[in-house]
């Protein structure tokens, strides 16, 4: 799952971006509001975490250029004003969620991961097609009830396809959710991914949908 995280505070962002990696988060990490705009005028997110008091352009500034345009992203507030009529402000401009600095890392993650299955649709923090059940919490996958162990990035992929049952994804869409910036990506890298998950699932389970991607359907196959 990528996120953009907008922060100006290096040591707090290093701590971020580490914190959210080990729970199974691509982070993407700038530190001004002018950047953030780019970012999220170029790049697909599945959230923000956002930074009130960025020089520049502030967290506020961003959020209310992101409504303006009809960026939908989960955006969840980062900042170390904590009145009310700061929290109120936030909200009203368009934020989903809301934490004050300091704040606990497991519990940041768990407000992203309901973030977005708020956006998505989804009540339950488990993501259930036909026999598969993948818990992005707890990191697990089990098909017909039998676990199954996978790596952070057939993890990352399955997740990404479970996520958008029904639709296809490219394959430069599949690479935002394994790599985040600057990281060397090989060519064949998506295709060698989804063979380890046929290999482990079965091979009917993802569809290859010839010269545009991969998708999972929404319903199994009788």
């Amino acid at each position: 799952m990528r996120i953009l995280l907008v922060e100006d505070d290096r040591l707090l962002g290093d701590a971020v971006q580490a914190g959210l990696r080990q729970a199974g988060f691509a982070v993407e990490w700038v530190t001004d509001g002018g950047a953030a705009e780019a970012a999220v005028g170029t790049e697909t997110f599945a959230a923000l975490v956002l930074d009130l008091g960025l020089p520049g352009r502030t967290g506020l500034d961003v959020l209310r250029t992101m409504r303006a345009a009809g960026n939908r992203t989960p955006v969840l507030i980062l900042t170390a004003r904590d009145a009310v009529e700061d929290r109120i402000r936030g909200l009203d401009a368009g934020a989903d969620d809301y934490a004050v600095k300091p704040f606990d890392l497991g519990e940041l993650a768990a407000r992203l991961r309901a973030l977005v299955r708020r956006a998505t649709g989804r009540a339950t923090p488990t993501i259930t097609l036909g026999e598969l059940v993948l818990d992005p919490a707890a990191r697990t996958l089990t098909l017909a009830g039998a676990p199954v162990d996978l790596s952070a990035r057939e993890f990352a992929l399955l997740h990404a396809l479970m996520r958008h049952a029904g639709q296809v994804l490219t394959r430069a869409q599949l690479e935002e959710h394994l790599y985040e910036w600057g990281q060397e990506v090989e060519s064949n890298t998506v295709e060698v991914f989804i063979h380890h998950l046929r290999r482990k699932l079965g091979a009917d389970h993802i569809r290859t949908v010839r010269g545009v991607g991969y998708l999972l359907p929404q319903q199994p196959e009788a």
